[in-house]
């Protein structure tokens, strides 16, 4: 396996904020090998990789694999810009879409634990504009809520909230209902919340897990009930609490160069979307802050935010969540309606119920969830593992390779 030198003392100083010491590539085998894994099997991790920059169907990314807190695979590979030669780095900004919503999910659990409000209070408690809702016929027309939208469905995407299909759909459509939450949206998320209340939900709640809006609205709603934006929440609750600094919905100036170039697979052929510069989330006016998909992250602070979420809300000493908190979070609240990687979900992302669950190799109770760009997450209490893949790709056409990367930490994990 490549092991770099500074692979371990790397991954210390980014992701616990130890000193840069060198290590040996025996010294980093032996550290894998004290984690459990085995140096020979984990080469297939990195061949899969590196195969899919090879083969021009991967611009580059960053690797990470925590075990009890430790590193075992914390590397970037290929490149953040093609065009110019520009190595990926560890520290290399990606736009994390859908991997926000764990973020927003946890700033609206911290409110709950203060009593702000019960998950079964109704949204328009809070948010006044969805008091008046109607549900979408298939056939078309119109009908009334059989019960109240609440919190719950937002946190479950039971909410009937999608990203604009279902029997709604034209009504998103007239609505622009598109790509909204990028910064050059110069909407207010006050506004577009009011504005998104209007529309027909595109079920009934509670009736049906579908994916899309429902965690903006609840990013609207830990502003109303905090009182405080939602970046600014989340900055003063969990990034800065955690030291998570390039954790964030916009890229200032002075970051510009360490954010990754978007490329997309179109015809099989690698090509380049979006460059850094020329980035939305990095040109303002920013205003429309969206927490289910705005965000951007490195691998080093999303990883020490999964970490927290693994020590059961904990990290360095700082306390984010209590325990029973984050074992509600990851137990499954669906059952048979869930849909995803896995066979239960949780508040925030999906959850593995029982070995199997995954359709692939897993553990009983993890979870995770992943990106429109391409990353994915794992985090398996029962093994006190991580395993998160950043990357920049989208379109991403067949490629499996953010889902193998799952296996290919599992299988060489042998004690």
């Amino acid at each position: 396996m490549k092991f770099p030198v500074l692979a371990v003392a790397l991954a210390c100083a980014a992701l616990i904020n130890a000193p840069v010491t060198a290590a040996t590539p025996t010294e980093a085998t032996e550290i894998v090998t004290a984690q459990g894994f085995s140096p020979e099997r984990l080469k297939r991790l990195d061949a899969a990789i590196d195969e899919q920059i090879a083969g021009k169907q991967l611009a580059g990314g960053v690797m990470v694999v925590m075990r009890d807190g430790k590193p075992v695979v914390f590397k970037a590979y290929g490149q953040r810009d093609v065009e110019n030669a520009r190595p990926m780095r560890t520290d290399t900004i990606f736009r994390i879409a859908s991997m926000s919503k764990a973020l927003t999910t946890v700033a609206a659990m911290i409110l709950y634990e203060e009593g702000r409000f019960l998950l079964k209070d109704p949204v328009a408690r809070y948010l006044p504009a969805f008091a008046n809702l109607q549900v979408a016929l298939p056939g078309g027309g119109t009908e009334k809520p059989r019960r109240a939208l609440t919190i719950h469905d937002l946190l479950t995407h039971t909410a009937g909230m999608s990203y604009g299909p279902g029997p709604a759909k034209a009504a998103y459509d007239a609505a622009g209902m598109k790509d909204w939450y990028l910064v050059g949206n110069d909407e207010t998320l006050s506004a577009w919340t009011d504005r998104f209340a209007a529309l027909p939900l595109q079920s009934q709640p509670g009736d049906q897990f579908i994916y899309g809006y429902a965690t903006d609205v609840l990013g609207r709603l830990v502003e109303v009930v905090s009182g405080q934006s939602l970046d600014q929440f989340i900055k003063a609750r969990i990034t800065d609490p955690l030291r998570m600094p390039d954790t964030g919905f916009a890229v200032p100036p002075e970051k510009v160069a360490r954010l990754a170039n978007v490329y997309g697979l179109e015809g099989g052929q690698l090509k380049l979307m979006e460059t850094s510069d020329k980035s939305d989330f990095v040109n303002g006016p920013h205003k429309l802050m969206s927490g289910g998909a705005g965000m951007l992250s490195t691998a080093g602070d999303y990883t020490r935010f999964l970490q927290m979420l693994l020590n059961k809300g904990e990290l360095d000493g700082v306390r984010i969540l209590a325990p029973m908190t984050v074992a509600l979070m990851t137990s499954d609240h669906l059952a048979d309606k869930s849909r995803g990687d896995a066979d239960g979900f949780g508040l925030g992302f999906w959850v593995n119920v029982r070995r199997g669950g995954f359709k692939e190799l897993g553990s009983e109770g993890a979870f995770g969830w992943g990106s429109a760009y391409f990353p994915q997450y794992t985090v398996d209490p029962k093994e006190r593992l991580i395993i998160l893949l950043m990357t920049q790709l989208r379109p991403a056409g067949s490629s499996t390779l953010h889902l193998r990367v799952r296996t290919l930490t599992y299988q060489a994990l042998i004690n």
